[in-house]
């Protein structure tokens, strides 16, 4: 066959099409749906695609369900989505240049463009249109058929014009027939043989277009004109279009979104339906004589004014996150190394425990936004505060905001220097701000003053950049990450924050064992030990107060065994984030490498989440919080928040609400282990049968247990009712509970 005897087809001629599954119902995502790329309908329901997952609304109920990367697709960043009702078929692109492949059967991930050797540009897929059992799949080198039934690509051409790609737009099948658009024309092939070279591509226009669809008929559009089939010839549809974007055709009408509104042509191009939306739209649809809009920023829109789509943070973008109570804050800036501002223009997120507001602050704000911490006050929870990082005198600094409006800003001066980065509220409320390269030369951090409504600022040492605060027993942390000169602070304010003549500190860097001055992260645990995650290795030191008053503290790395030898753990590894659970273990994420979930003393990973087996967004985790009174483990990353179900709940030294869960557990059913939660720090467990024979002990730390149904000897038990017995460590407290199994 012609194809293999092109090079470049190397790309398709070496199919990898295959399953993966790496969703569960531990996870779930703080996902913005607000993006929408395209509508589709099957029976009567709505299908919205937007940029990290798909919603299904149904207009007779008013239901709204949601597809994303927790429980079913396999990356995020959707760029194109096409559905045939027929088939029950569903393709998703996404930028990487992958696809899934949604059938009624299950979900099936396809990688083949991303794997591919052959073109090493762009891969993102610009635009997916599905006719019967095959799609036309456009990207940055051309167009590619799929078959939908075999789930594997067919013919592919690569737009090579003399070693330049051109970029297929969007690309329709009909009659056996491929149409694609381009920006010098239109371009059509019969699927035969030399469908994949390029040179015999046929050009029915030489003009820049960016639209085409079929449907009943065929048409396509440029910026300001759709053109449509009649009569075997093509004519403009007689309408003033602004600036098209996006053209559906359906087998009865033509859906044009231009800019804020949405118009229905019938086949012939006359008017139907317009609906002005009041904001910019990605792309429309038609059903039922009723418009709804895809909109950039609000989700989908029907002509009442009414917003469809799961409630969510505005944007994906994401950076920190701060819970408190039933109320989350998320930041949206970042920084380049640390020392130069992102911008986004976002602010932050808010949930307020009932649904998620976008502060109108953000909005209309004017001039550069880069917000890298949000904090909710724990005190007064109607009251947030975050910093701005610009050098902009007059807009960066410090702002307090009531019930998401503004009140105040806390404006810094003097251009680069005085520069805020973290906030974090110590075990009394005492909100501290972090500061870097102020006047002085210093970096240090900002005290509130909530009587008198202002900051003061505390200079402590020439250490460059700063992140987020932590506290523990009246002494503050902050990481520094600069590679020269930055290091781990250990500010003893000695619970007087407002009284700086008892104050002291110590700076650890490389001199004290560091990997590196650069520190990015830290965390104190439950038993004093202080982990440092720098840019360059992990170390641990325990007892920073006395650490403080010493010449040269020493860290210490954690030593593990990988095949009988002895391995620092994370050594050469950036360490992005470290938190502490409510029973000790560490989550801990590398840049490039996910999350760890670790052991008490790092000895042991439990758990290792990554974007290839888990649905976190990303390889680069940015920020890690976790709450305790619920369990749940936040996880955040430039293109999005997803959310863990932890077993772990905040422990002492007695029991909490003890749960045991699955129970009963039925084998045909469920095959994992039996988990115990809401235990004691320390608590020996003796689980019996029900004539009282001792079945199997064990001791749980960390406030959690996991027990295999095994017997002493290794076998699984028979079927019937065990009991729990459990005391904690002195035995002044105990629990009983109760296990069904069912084999």
């Amino acid at each position: 066959m012609i194809k293999k005897l092109i090079p470049f087809f190397l790309f398709i001629f070496s199919v990898q099409v295959f399953a993966q599954v790496i969703s569960s119902s531990r996870w779930s995502d703080l996902f913005s749906y607000n993006n929408v790329i395209a509508i589709r309908e099957d029976n009567g329901k709505l299908i919205a695609a937007t940029e990290n997952g798909i919603f299904f609304y149904t207009p007779a109920t008013g239901e709204i369900t949601k597809l994303s990367k927790v429980n079913g697709l396999h990356e995020v960043k959707i760029t194109a989505f096409d559905y045939n009702p027929e088939t029950k078929v569903g393709l998703v692109g996404y930028k990487s240049g992958a696809l899934d492949v949604i059938t009624p059967d299950g979900i099936t991930y396809v990688v083949d463009i991303p794997i591919a050797t052959g073109y090493t540009g762009s891969k993102t897929i610009n635009h997916i249109s599905i006719t019967g059992n095959l799609a036309a799949v456009s990207s940055n080198y051309g167009v590619s058929v799929f078959r939908l039934d075999k789930k594997e690509f067919g013919d592919s051409s690569f737009f090579n014009n003399g070693g330049v790609y051109e970029a297929a737009r969007e690309s329709v099948i009909r009659d056996n027939t491929v149409y694609t658009v381009t920006a010098t024309g239109i371009k059509k092939h019969t699927m035969d043989v030399t469908f994949p070279i390029y040179s015999t591509w046929t050009v029915l226009s030489p003009n820049n277009y960016s639209q085409i669809a079929v449907g009943g008929t065929i048409g396509y559009a440029s910026a300001n004109a759709v053109f449509i089939e009649k009569n075997n010839a093509f004519s403009a549809i007689p309408y003033g279009f602004s600036n098209v974007q996006d053209v559906f055709i359906s087998s009865q009408n033509v859906v044009v979104a231009d800019i804020q509104k949405i118009v229905v042509f019938d086949l012939n191009g006359n008017l139907v339906k317009s609906y002005d939306t009041g904001e910019n739209v990605n792309t429309g649809y038609f059903s039922q004589s009723k418009v709804y809009a895809g909109t950039q920023l609000s989700g989908m829109k029907n002509e009442a004014g009414e917003l469809l789509k799961p409630d969510g943070p505005y944007n994906n973008q994401s950076y920190k996150l701060n819970v408190v109570g039933n109320q989350i804050v998320i930041s949206t800036g970042g920084r380049d190394a640390y020392d130069t501002p992102l911008y986004n223009y976002l602010g932050y997120y808010h949930f307020n425990g009932t649904k998620w507001i976008y502060p109108d602050f953000f909005k209309s704000f004017p001039g550069p936004l880069n917000v890298l911490d949000v904090a909710i006050n724990p005190s007064k929870p109607s009251e947030v505060f975050f910093v701005n990082w610009t050098p902009i005198d007059g807009q960066k600094g410090i702002y307090r905001m009531e019930n998401d409006e503004f009140k105040k800003v806390y404006a810094s001066t003097d251009g680069w220097s005085n520069r805020t980065h973290g906030l974090g509220f110590d075990e009394n409320n005492q909100l501290f701000v972090t500061e870097s390269q102020s006047v002085s030369g210093k970096s240090g951090f900002y005290l509130y003053n909530a009587a008198s409504d202002n900051f003061t600022l505390v200079d402590v040492v020439a250490s460059g950049s700063t992140q987020r605060p932590f506290f523990k027993n009246g002494i503050m942390f902050i990481a520094c990450p600069f590679i020269n000169g930055g290091g781990m602070i250990m500010y003893d304010y000695n619970q007087t924050p407002s009284n700086l003549g008892d104050d002291r500190f110590k700076i650890l860097r490389k001199g004290n064992n560091l990997a590196a001055d650069g520190t990015v992260s830290g965390a104190i645990d439950k038993n004093d030990d202080l982990w440092i995650g720098t840019r360059n290795g992990l170390r641990v030191i325990s007892n920073p107060k006395s650490a403080i008053g010493e010449d040269s503290p020493q860290t210490s790395p954690i030593i593990i065994e990988e095949n009988g030898i002895g391995e620092e753990l994370f050594r050469d590894g950036s360490i992005l984030q470290i938190e502490v659970d409510g029973g000790n273990q560490k989550w801990v994420s590398i840049d490039g490498g996910g999350v760890f979930y670790l052991s008490s003393n790092g000895e042991k990973t439990f758990n290792h989440f990554t974007k290839e087996n888990s649905p976190l967004p990303t390889n680069e985790v940015t920020g890690i919080t976790v709450d305790n009174k619920t369990g749940k483990v936040y996880f955040v990353t430039l293109d999005g928040v997803v959310v863990y179900q932890g077993d772990v709940l905040d422990t002492n030294q007695n029991f909490g609400d003890v749960l045991v869960y699955p129970n009963p557990v039925v084998y045909a059913n469920y095959k994992g282990n039996v988990r115990i939660r809401g235990l004691a720090q320390k608590t020996n467990i003796r689980i019996t049968d029900a004539a009282g024979n001792l079945v199997h002990q064990a001791v749980a730390r960390g406030g959690y247990y996991e027990w295999n149904l095994n017997n002493q000897r290794g076998a699984r038990v028979a079927s019937g009712i065990y009991f729990v017995l459990m005391t904690n460590e002195d035995a002044t407290d105990t629990a009983t509970a109760k296990i069904a199994v069912v084999n």
